[in-house]
């Protein structure tokens, strides 16, 4: 894949991000569980940067070359959420698609809950809302007995111990679980255990669980207590996820005021980005498209001008450099769309003047797309020489 690695500020933390896609493009946040890393999002961030959307997988905290701050309460839910906030943050957005899978997916659900204002859409990988997810670890039996390693990650050295023991053996077995147990490549799965076995990288990790499992401290309730989702909302589950019941994914729905889709995967277990790559990069490109799907008409068509300004200027700037005053009826189209009366009756110097001034931060981004392609054509030129 062609994702480029950025070191990005956010939150008081510094976090490493792969990103990919174009800069003016639908910008997507995935963020990968336990025990992984960005890497777990490789083959989405390559689908959905061939969709055109900009998408950024970083590392959580405590994972990969992100920043490890010492301490439990470091970890709580509270913090994570202000995580992907910042990084939104960092790449000149308000808002952004948000996706996550196992701890990911608890960080995505709570930041939808905590940032309406900041989700466009909310993709869940595996893990039903928080509050059912609580709710049936409280009721149910089955859930209850899926739950039970949970313990084990509980226990501060202990856990490190087990976990670390014969050169990563119980991590790596995790990811053999389920229908698929080559689903996740060997080279990943080095990847993953080499980066928690950094100093206190798998305390880090575990330390997810330390501050929002535990029963005292209010923490469990506290993840419990979440409460209904406004975004435009999907969620894939695979049937033979050994972690998570079916219980709380069917009662999911009730806790989603805004539109609700869930995909049940047959014969799928936990690491669906692996397992169901295809499935869950439709899921993601569909999450793009219903945003789309939701806008005015009129706006759909402001934004389709807003995609051809770049072939718009370009054009204008030619006519302007041979001193030519008509107009391409295409142009005058596409300048009518973007609120320009009459642009034939316009001087060319005016219009582009107007162009820029009209949508200037949507040019800033359309530039730097520009020079991202002419970079890769003069990268592309020199390899031919």
């Amino acid at each position: 894949m062609t994702a480029s690695q950025h070191m990005v500020h956010a939150n008081g933390l510094r976090f490493r991000t792969m990103v990919d896609g174009p800069a003016g493009g639908e910008l997507f946040i995935l963020l990968h569980g336990f025990p992984e890393g960005a890497e777990s999002w490789s083959k989405q961030v390559e689908a959905l940067s061939r969709a055109g959307c900009l998408t950024v997988a970083p590392d959580l905290r405590g994972y990969g070359l992100s920043d490890a701050p010492d301490g439990v309460e470091h970890y709580a839910i509270t913090h994570l959420v202000e995580d992907v906030a910042g990084i939104i943050k960092a790449f000149g957005r308000a808002a952004a698609h948000v996706a996550g899978h196992d701890w990911g997916a608890v960080v995505a659900w709570f930041f939808a809950g905590r940032h309406p204002e900041m989700t466009k859409t909310l993709t869940a990988l595996s893990v039903a809302h928080p509050a059912a997810l609580a709710a049936s670890s409280r009721e149910d039996e089955d859930q209850q007995t899926r739950s039970r390693y949970v313990a084990l990650f509980l226990m501060e050295g202990k856990a490190e111990r087990v976990l670390a023991d014969e050169d990563h053996r119980r991590l790596r077995a995790m990811f053999a679980s389920g229908p698929k147990p080559d689903a996740v490549p060997r080279g990943v799965i080095d990847h993953f255990t080499r980066s928690l076995g950094r100093p206190g990288r798998l305390t880090a990790a575990l330390n997810y669980y330390r501050a929002n499992l535990r029963t005292e401290g209010g923490a469990w309730e506290a993840l419990a207590g979440l409460g209904a989702i406004q975004a435009p909302t999907q969620l894939l589950w695979g049937d033979q996820d050994p972690a998570l019941g079916r219980r709380a994914i069917e009662a999911t729905a009730a806790r989603v005021q805004g539109e609700f889709r869930l995909e049940i995967l047959a014969g799928a277990g936990h690491w669906l980005q692996f397992e169901r790559p295809d499935e869950v990069n439709r899921a993601l490109t569909r999450a793009a498209s219903k945003l789309s799907g939701m806008l005015h008409r009129d706006e759909q068509e402001r934004r389709q001008g807003l995609r051809r300004l770049d072939d718009i200027l370009d054009t204008l700037e030619q006519l302007n450099l041979h001193d030519r005053t008509e107009l391409p009826d295409h142009v005058a189209e596409a300048l009518v769309l973007l609120g320009i009366t009459a642009p034939h009756s316009i001087p060319v110097p005016q219009l582009i003047e107007r162009v820029w001034a009209m949508q200037q931060p949507y040019l800033i981004t359309i530039v730097v797309e520009r020079r991202r392609r002419r970079r890769r054509k003069v990268s592309s030129e020199s390899a031919l020489v």
